[in-house]
């Protein structure tokens, strides 16, 4: 018998076959059977070596049309046995799948908590731009010209003589120019800085800045408001600490440091061994700030702090290393709903 008979006869037969399969795993072992390496075309095609160079020509193009039809009688045969689903059987009466549901990240948690905290107390809330010049970041804020926190190894500079501002003290400086006291304002908001990635620090993280001016505003004002604070965000006793510090744009200064939760003030790698850590810095507010939006130094005094948002966040929720907070592993975020 001629191959071509051969290859008519395969494709009668495999249409009366494919018409007559009741499941897909009949239909499945009838394709293998017909077109697999071992099936009943592959053999036919065999003896194909034994023909003239026409002849194959003609053989291997009733051949390729043969299995297309084959390929195409099964796929439609597939998709009738399925219901016309497409090729997948779906169970209808089996439970659906849940879908996980989003929620804040631990820094958007903290600073909203942050943010409520102050409202209570009285403050309101303000803004300003990331991209900021030198005269609101630095020049307003008493920083001398060679101060280094100018340098570029510090402050991230972009064109035209603006930069990434490194505090959000700049909005104290807008909110002074466009009120007059008493005023009493927090500023939250990310900020940037030219620093080493490590277990405690990161180039870009978040801050709130609170300013109070009236008259008669004292360091003692300040110490309790900042109490207050903490208190109510640990909730729970907390061992905090007050320390002379210097900063161009407050005097006197102080920073403000809380008895290390992860090693209970014994040393660990998150505090250098030290038992504390810093969590802010604050201070009364120079005059010569004063001075350069037209306050009274004389009349006005007022106190200015600056928290970090994701150093508060690794200490009230024990986590050793800031780097977790912007991986993005959702193994992590996960545990913070």
């Amino acid at each position: 018998m001629s191959i071509i008979k051969q290859l008519e006869q395969l494709g009668i037969k495999a249409q009366t076959d494919i018409k007559q399969a009741d499941s897909g795993d009949v239909l499945e072992k009838l394709r293998v059977g017909l077109l697999g390496k071992k099936g009943a075309l592959t053999s036919i095609l065999r003896g194909l070596k034994e023909l003239s160079v026409e002849e194959k020509r003609e053989v291997g193009g009733l051949a390729n049309r043969l299995k297309g039809t084959i390929e195409e009688s099964i796929a439609t045969k597939r998709e009738a046995l399925s219901g016309g689903s497409g090729g997948s059987t779906i169970d209808y009466t089996l439970p659906g799948k849940p879908h996980a549901h989003g929620h804040r990240h631990l820094v958007t948690l903290v600073m909203d908590e942050f943010i409520s905290i102050f409202q209570r107390m009285g403050f309101e809330i303000a803004d300003g731009p990331e991209i900021e010049t030198d005269h609101y970041n630095f020049g307003a804020l008493n920083f001398p010209d060679d101060h280094p926190a100018r340098d570029e190894h510090d402050t991230f500079y972009v064109d035209g003589g603006l930069l990434l501002r490194t505090h959000t003290s700049n909005v104290q400086i807008r909110e002074f120019e466009k009120r007059t006291p008493p005023v009493k304002i927090i500023a939250p908001g990310r900020v940037f800085r030219n620093e080493s990635v490590n277990a405690r620090s990161f180039c870009v993280f978040h801050q709130v800045e609170g300013f109070l001016v009236d008259e008669n505003v004292t360091f003692g004002d300040l110490k309790g408001a900042l109490e207050a604070f903490c208190y109510e965000y640990f909730e729970e006793g907390v061992n905090l600490r007050f320390r002379p510090s210097f900063f161009p744009f407050t005097e006197p200064s102080a920073e403000v440091d809380v008895q290390c939760f992860l090693c209970s003030g014994k040393g660990c790698t998150l505090c250098k061994y030290e038992g504390w850590l810093e969590i802010l810095g604050c201070g009364m507010i120079d005059p010569e700030v004063f001075r350069s939006v037209g306050y009274d130094s004389e009349k006005y005094t007022g106190y200015a702090f600056g928290v970090g948002i994701e150093r508060m966040a690794l200490l009230k929720y024990r986590i050793n290393d800031i780097r977790l907070l912007y991986e993005n592993d959702a193994r992590f975020i996960r545990q913070f709903r």
